[in-house]
């Protein structure tokens, strides 16, 4: 399985999309629709549904509105399979609607990244009610059953993100560091997984008194305008914070925000996660420590292969499984791995093709990319 899906994505299977890529996003190029349809924060759902696929929303990452329907899209394409792809806008009714229509209109396959457990799990059991088989896409749906879970290792990127944040921290010899914490919303269960990660590490530290624990608190929706609220909070109670464990580029951004407000940016070391353009150029400019590469091309192309074999009547066995922590039960797991990814490889990821050089490397950002190999 695994050959299978390098294989794919070395084959380059973003050849055509209908989607142009957000500065914030991972890089796509428009072209005609073909036999898939992609909804960019629609909900329009016209003719067979054939593979259905419904993201959750356009605001707590920019991959949902332009690297994943564009590169899902390319995948369907490619196997000239016919494809439904819409967006929920953070609506869990709506997620539910779009569910029931596109299975209305025929689908034989559901690939879903959902907004919390209740309406994911409403939504497998939907589908399995009419024999459908469903694909957990990034997010595993608690309790929810479903019959495929793709996804990065996520405790994994938690585990990047805090090696990342101590070298980080040691560079600069801060000594005995507070550290804060931007977790994501309780709501999705990667966060859990991202702190699970994280925290292995950092509890480490505080157990030994090399780092101090500062305030440690969940962002709901994973929503920027309120983590900047509570970062602004956070530093008010600890001015002297030595690092800040964001758990996406969001969160991380809206620290750095604030941290530049009070001239703090470079100074106190910032995670993050998804390599969104944002994020890449604040690793750049030495605001943020590291973001993590979750490459969206390997993420799409291994939910799309397992689904167009679904389409096709096949059912595939696959090597990994994870236990679903609510239900005790073990999900078929195509499992990827994450990179972290810093000032000396941020190249890496225009490389891969996610984060085309132009958007990155505007004119603020231009000598930095110079002096860190990217060229347009």
């Amino acid at each position: 399985m695994r050959k299978s899906l390098l294989a794919l994505v070395a084959a380059g299977l973003l050849t055509t999309a209908t989607l142009t890529a957000c500065d914030d996003g991972g890089d796509t190029s428009e072209t005609g629709s073909g036999s898939a349809k992609s909804s960019n924060g629609g909900s329009e759902i016209t003719g067979d549904a054939g593979i259905g696929v419904i993201l959750p929303d356009t605001k707590s990452s920019a991959r949902w509105s332009t690297s994943d329907p564009a590169y899902l899209q390319a995948a369907f394409k490619k196997a000239n399979v016919p494809a439904q792809i819409v967006n929920a806008e953070g609506d869990k009714e709506e997620f539910k609607r779009l569910a029931d229509t596109l299975l209305d209109k025929g689908a034989k396959v559901l690939i879903i990244a959902n907004l919390d457990a209740a309406s994911g799990k409403a939504v497998i059991d939907d589908a399995h009610s009419r024999n459908v088989p469903v694909i957990d896409y990034d997010r595993l749906t608690l309790n929810g059953n479903a019959d495929y879970y793709v996804s990065f290792d996520n405790e994994k990127v938690g585990i990047l993100q805090a090696q990342e944040l101590q070298k980080c921290i040691a560079e600069k010899n801060v000594t005995n560091p507070v550290i804060a914490t931007l977790n994501g919303s309780l709501s999705d269960n990667n966060a859990t997984l991202f702190k699970n990660g994280y925290d292995s590490v950092l509890n480490q530290l505080y157990d030994t008194t090399e780092y101090r624990k500062g305030p440690d608190q969940y962002v709901p929706d994973w929503d920027e305008d309120n983590a900047r609220e509570i970062f602004s909070l956070m530093i008010k109670q600890y001015p002297n914070l030595g690092g800040v464990l964001s758990a996406n580029d969001g969160l991380g951004n809206a620290a750095i925000e604030v941290l530049r407000e009070k001239g703090l940016n470079g100074k106190v070391q910032v995670t993050g996660q998804d390599a969104t353009v944002e994020g890449l150029q604040n690793v750049l400019a030495g605001d943020q420590c590291v973001t993590i590469f979750k490459d969206g091309k390997l993420e799409a192309d291994a939910a799309a292969e397992l689904a167009v074999k679904l389409y096709k009547n096949d059912k595939p066995v696959l090597p990994d499984k994870l236990k679903d922590p609510a239900s005790g039960l073990y999900i078929q797991f195509a499992k990827l791995e994450p990179q972290a990814i810093t000032k000396n490889n941020v190249k890496a990821v225009v490389e891969a093709g996610y984060v085309a050089p132009d958007k990155l490397c505007t004119a603020k950002f231009k000598r930095a990319c110079k002096t860190a190999g990217i060229t347009e």
